[in-house]
């Protein structure tokens, strides 16, 4: 018999699995994919090369068994991960599908026990079951069946357990394409190899257009998170999914503010069109930096920008990490100032710094959602800016606590809005940043975690 079409299913379901992992190396869920499709392949190849025809069938057939067993394993890995980057209602109880994925994991290990412990009963009951459908009715073929039936159960209960949690639609395609899939790769191992070969590439063809939907989906999603979310942020979302990246959080980060001075002047002497360009050479000025130090821009608000340092991914000293990303908006747009401004509009630039503790999390309807940050440090930024001069840099009195000296003169208490008692505030001026300020550091080439620092 030719054995080339099922050689190139092989091929194919090989192709697939390389395919979503350079898409996307880096994420767990993209290797097992990838590794459970590698392993399709590499299963359907050694079945019909070894075990094609089964009287000459090797006595260590059984091993052969082995990549089917992984292949099982990985695909339910990879439902497994798939669930925990959906985040769940309080109601759902997650442990029971996790089990459930964990049992058919399980199903598939005795699969691949069997079939080392009993190579012929696999080959003659099992495999190609219906070129001698009496075989259905043995003991033989539902000693093998009953683990295979076990996986793929666990596994559709996965799958019915994530749409249950409501993904988007690009998820949703994906997953419910395996579920259409399964059962035409399934039979590839039980039906006749001219048949087989035709039902496997079904499975492989339903599956691939889930999957190219969804890849196209987050392509877009990328693109458009990119324009607003850091580069390293835009991979967590794309990584764990939306909903898990940003869910609502209480913790301790740094504020960063700056806005343009005299910017309403200006806008009423220049044409419009003058202001935007301004508005956008400011943007590109800003967002670079804000980038480079894998912050996270939270709100442009005509010429003032609110940018998050340490959320959504934290960093650890993310006070220190904040000040510098102030010296370096400074550094970038004072310059820029000069060449924007008028003799009778000038132009300036005010920096502020402010650490605490906020609430993290999603705001909005259906239709649009906002990723905020509420709290009193974000008005206490806001405040400090508001009073900043022309190139400098007001930092509030809890993010120089976390951040060490850093060479800030204090400034006299001020009274802010929502604080019973005067301020406690340090300034950097501009002038004293020219002679007396140190080199500013490097920022991270890479999101700073929880285990990462800035160097001093």
């Amino acid at each position: 018999m030719d054995f080339t079409p099922h050689i190139l299913v092989s091929i194919v379901a090989l192709g697939m699995g390389l395919a979503f992992v350079s898409a996307d190396r880096r994420s767990a869920t993209s290797r097992a994919l990838g590794a459970g499709l590698g392993l399709i392949g590499i299963s359907i190849y050694l079945n019909v090369r070894y075990i094609g025809d089964p009287a000459s069938a090797p006595s260590w057939s059984g091993w052969l068994a082995l990549p089917e067993s992984l292949a099982i394993m990985a695909m339910l890995e990879w439902i497994l991960r798939v669930r925990r980057t959906i985040p769940a209602a309080p109601e759902i109880n997650v442990a029971f599908g996790d089990r459930v994925l964990r049992l058919g994991q399980a199903a598939a290990v005795v699969y691949g026990l069997l079939s080392i412990w009993l190579p012929q009963v696999r080959i003659n009951s099992f495999l190609r079951v219906f070129n001698h459908p009496e075989s259905l009715l043995s003991g033989g073929f539902w000693l093998f069946f009953a683990p295979v039936a076990v996986s793929v159960l666990a596994g559709l209960i996965g799958i019915i357990l994530v749409l249950n949690r409501r993904p988007d639609r690009a998820e949703r395609v994906r997953v419910l394409a395996l579920a259409v899939a399964v059962p035409f790769l399934l039979a590839g191992f039980l039906l006749p190899l001219r048949q087989a070969a035709i039902s496997t590439v079904l499975g492989e063809i339903i599956f691939l257009i889930g999957a190219v939907q969804y890849h196209v989906h987050q392509g877009r999603r990328g693109q458009f998170l990119s324009r607003f979310l850091s580069p390293q942020v835009a991979q967590l979302v794309a990584e764990r999914g939306l909903d898990r990246a940003m869910r609502e959080s209480y913790m301790e980060i740094t504020v960063v503010c700056c806005d343009l001075r005299g910017f309403t002047a200006f806008a009423a002497e220049q044409p419009s069109a003058r202001v935007l360009q301004v508005l956008r050479e400011y943007y590109e000025a800003v967002g670079k930096a804000v980038a480079d130090f894998g912050a996270t821009i939270k709100d442009y608000a005509g010429d003032g920008i609110l940018i998050l340092v340490g959320a959504p991914l934290p960093i650890t000293f993310h006070a220190r990490c904040g000040i510098e990303l102030a010296r370096r908006i400074r550094s970038v747009t004072v310059p820029l100032t000069a060449t924007w401004g008028t003799e009778t509009a000038p132009l300036g630039i005010g920096v502020s710094v402010a650490s605490g503790v906020v609430t993290l999390g999603i705001i909005g309807t259906d239709s649009r959602l906002e990723y905020t940050a509420v709290g009193s440090t974000v008005n206490l930024a806001a405040r400090l800016c508001d009073q900043a001069l022309h190139g400098e840099i007001l930092v509030a009195e809890r993010t120089v606590e976390l951040a060490g000296e850093v060479g800030l003169k204090e400034r006299a208490p001020m009274t802010v809005k929502g604080y019973a008692e005067p301020v406690r505030n340090y300034s950097l001026a501009l002038d004293a940043a020219r002679s007396a300020e140190p080199p500013a550091l490097a920022p991270p080439t890479v999101p700073a975690r929880e285990d990462a620092a800035i160097s001093t």
